[in-house]
This record gives C-alpha cells, sequence and structure tokens, in this order.
C-alpha cells in the first residue's frame, strides 16, 4: 500500500504556475496542483484532502480567469487524463477530461446523431456538464441520462437530470460536487451527415471567431432575446484596450490576451464592457467566465 500512495503522489505539484494551463495565458501559482491517472486515484487523493481545503478543477483552462494571485488551494487538473469513452445502444458514457470536439467526432463516427455542437465548445466535458454549454441551438443537458458526481471526500453518486436544476448556462448541484462521468444517448444516424455537419460548424466557428488568438470562448451570456457580441458592438467596444487585453475585431463577446495582458487587465475590461452596455443600453451583461482566485 505504501507504494500505491507514493505512486499517487507522483501526480502532486506544488506551486504550480496555472498561467501555462488556462487559455488566456494568465493566472498566478496553484498552492498545489494533482492530475489524477484513474478514477480510484482521484477518489482517493481527495479523500486524503484536508476537509477544509479549497479546491478548484481545471479543464483545458477555457472559461475561466485565475487572478495574479493564484488559488490558495488545490488545483485539480483533468486536462489529458479521465478520458474514457464508451458507447453501447446509443448511450455514449464518458469521463469528465473528453474533450468536447473529441466527442463530437467519436460520436459521429459511432453512426450517431446529435454532438456535433460540441465541436464550438473548447473545453472538457466535466466544464460543459458544470454550465450545461451549448452552441448553434443545442446544450449539452438535453442528452443527459445520468452524471456520476465525486465529493470532497471522494463519495461517487450517480443522479438523473431531475436532480438538478438545469437552465441556460447555469446548472445548480450541491456544493462540494463535482462531475466526473456522464451517460449521453444519441440518434442512431448518418455518419457522412454528422461529419459533415462538424466540418461546417468549425468552418463558422473559424469565420466568427478569434480562435487563433488566446482567449476563453464567450465572455458573457447572451441576454434573452438578444446576443451580448451585437450589445457590446453597439455600444462601440470592439478593440477596446486595456493593458495588454483587447475586445476582439473579430468577435465582440470575446476578449483576447495580446501576450502581455495580465488577469487584473482582463478582469478590467470584462467590468467595463458591462458596465458601459449597461449605461448606455440598459442591459445587464451577465459573465460567462468563471473568475477565481487572490488579487
Amino acid at each position: 500500500m505504501n507504494n500505491y500512495y507514493q505512486y499517487l503522489l507522483n501526480g502532486l505539484r506544488i506551486r504550480e504556475l496555472l498561467s501555462k494551463r488556462t487559455s488566456w495565458k494568465v493566472g498566478g501559482y496553484a498552492q498545489q496542483l494533482y492530475r489524477p491517472i484513474s478514477m480510484r486515484d482521484l477518489t482517493l487523493f481527495l479523500s486524503l484532502l484536508p476537509k477544509t481545503e479549497p479546491i478548484l478543477w481545471l479543464g483545458l483552462g477555457s472559461n475561466i480567469l485565475i487572478r495574479d494571485g493564484g488559488f490558495a488551494g488545490t488545483v485539480i487538473s483533468i486536462a489529458g487524463t479521465l478520458q474514457q469513452l464508451d458507447v453501447d445502444d446509443g448511450v455514449v458514457t464518458a469521463e469528465a477530461g473528453v474533450y468536447c470536439g473529441k466527442l463530437a467526432k467519436w460520436v459521429a463516427k459511432s453512426s450517431l446523431t446529435g454532438a456535433a455542437f460540441l465541436v464550438g465548445i473548447p473545453g472538457t466535458l466535466g466544464g460543459a456538464l458544470a454550465m450545461n454549454a451549448g452552441a448553434y441551438q443545442s446544450e449539452i443537458w438535453q442528452f443527459v441520462l445520468n452524471v456520476t458526481t465525486v465529493d470532497r471526500h471522494g463519495t461517487l453518486r450517480i443522479n438523473t437530470p431531475e436532480k438538478f436544476r438545469v437552465s441556460y448556462r447555469n446548472v445548480e448541484f450541491p456544493d462540494g460536487e463535482w462531475f466526473i462521468s456522464v451517460r449521453l444517448k444519441f440518434d442512431e444516424g448518418d455518419t457522412n451527415f454528422e461529419q459533415n455537419l462538424i466540418k461546417n460548424f468549425l468552418k463558422l466557428r473559424n469565420i466568427t471567431q478569434p480562435i487563433n488568438k488566446f482567449c476563453a470562448g464567450s465572455v458573457f451570456r447572451n441576454p434573452k432575446g438578444d446576443f451580448a457580441g451585437r450589445l457590446i458592438e453597439v455600444a462601440k467596444l470592439k478593440g477596446l484596450t486595456i493593458g495588454g487585453a483587447s475586445v476582439s475585431h473579430k468577435h465582440a463577446n470575446f476578449i483576447v490576451n495580446n501576450r502581455t495582458a495580465t488577469a487584473f487587465d482582463i478582469e478590467s475590461l470584462i467590468l467595463l464592457v458591462q458596465q458601459t452596455v449597461e449605461s448606455t443600453q440598459g442591459v445587464h451583461l451577465v459573465p460567462e467566465v468563471r473568475v477565481v482566485g487572490e488579487y
């Protein structure tokens, strides 16, 4: 057992710089960072943490802004791990570390339809479940049969969607629990059609979004009956810059790091955009990105 504990701790890093693990390329140090190799490792590691330890889950680091002061706790990184995939009679079982784009392509190759929209989501399945991510008029929770969560004690629970309050870009679930796997139901369909749909979605994304820049996806949720990007553009905020951060000229609901931005620059720009749209158009934009950590 001592050898297993040593193996378990091989995935632990002390004072890990988080900027290299976020799509905005900003963020200070984590007190410690852990990369689980398997579900067994993850549950045991969680059970060994102090019960008051702050925990932050990190996938590909999109849809999150980690402040320059870093995170005073444990970051659990699942990028490149927890990536098991299986399909049986149209039901896909996937772990939280699976990349959304990978799942879309894998589902299409399995002669199933409905997952093509996931190529528009630049993150992992765990993050997509936590925020009910969506694109092209579809959302991930439309396809959920059940989910498995883990709590800070390492206890696993399986629940159906009825146990959660799911809405646009928001899922309410117990504090101190995280999604680690999901079963999704897709319909049988034409593989070629689905693969062509994926290609078209990727082409549209390349045309309309600054994917070759350091960014974190859409910054604000779309207000009911409108688009955040349209409101920001009408407010003439495209190109607005604070420090090394700018509102994208390509899509106004994206903020890009021009390679010199700090997290403070980006957060300041988010607040300025929010205040300007509210004062000029009377609409309060709600951030889609999570802001965490110390100043």
